[in-house]
């Protein structure tokens, strides 16, 4: 929905696990959390309701922190938009947490007034059936030095073609990545990463390449290659969806 004079944008902030969605965009094959939440905002406003979200992702995929704005012609107060959090919230299945919804200025954007967005990945090499859906579960030891010395050599560049989906409507693959570590959380080793944007598929091609540093299958020199060759078929598989969580999206004052 188009923003003019007459319209009040605000900002919904929510979590979701993206387990049983077909991710956040709406799609034609399957149910989104975009369409799930649209739906349920339309029914309770009793007016369409169109959120445009700070980014998209993929089936599978979890989202600790997101953030989506709407226009309306009524401005709603702080109290009714208590209620309506409280409302969604009883109304939406688990899988899918309200935390506020609030007005925002009228250039305030979901997705290009985002500073920087974070996404973490965990790996875990004990089976955990209570994990299952937000750990990739692997065999054997992995070189944690090496994935941290590749995360690192990352960092240098900022064209990420080489992790990035051939098709996609993305006009430039320039990205400046600010943060990029494991760490062992307990069982589980985590991947944080944070950036100004993210390409499609960019985290998970990321990791799945950086496992096979940590496995010895390709060294730092290969690595190097593979950013520079701005080529997808040189890097390694993407990693499951289902370890990945937007974990935080930073914006200025809103």
């Amino acid at each position: 929905m188009a923003n003019d004079l007459n319209n009040h944008r605000y900002f919904i902030r929510l979590s979701y696990d993206g387990t049983m969605f077909h991710g956040w965009q709406r799609q034609l094959n399957g149910i989104t959390v975009q369409q799930t939440i649209e739906e349920a905002m339309t029914m309770m406003l009793r007016t369409p309701v169109s959120l445009t979200g700070a980014g998209r992702t993929d089936t599978g995929v979890h989202a600790a922190d997101f953030y989506a704005h709407f226009d309306l012609n009524s401005e709603l107060s702080t109290g009714f938009c208590e209620k309506l959090v409280f409302k969604l919230n009883s109304y939406l299945s688990g899988d899918i947490a309200i935390i506020r919804i609030f007005p925002v200025q009228p250039g305030s954007h979901a997705r290009f007034s985002a500073l920087s967005r974070t996404y973490r990945y965990c790996i875990t090499s004990e089976k955990n059936p209570f994990r299952k859906d937000y750990t990739h579960f692997i065999y054997g030891e992995l070189d944690k030095v090496m994935m941290n010395a590749g995360a690192a050599l990352i960092i240098r560049y900022d064209d990420f073609t080489s992790f990035s989906k051939v098709d996609t409507d993305s006009k430039t693959n320039i990205c400046r990545i600010t943060h990029a570590c494991w760490e062992e959380e307990g069982s589980e080793l985590v991947f944080t990463i944070t950036a100004d944007r993210f390409l499609r598929n960019m985290v998970r091609a990321i990791v799945g390449t950086l496992l096979e540093l940590g496995k010895g299958r390709i060294t730092l020199n290969d690595l190097e290659q593979i950013i520079e060759s701005k080529n997808r078929s040189n890097a390694g598989d993407s990693a499951p969806a289902r370890g990945l969580v937007l974990y935080r999206i930073d914006y200025p004052a809103l």
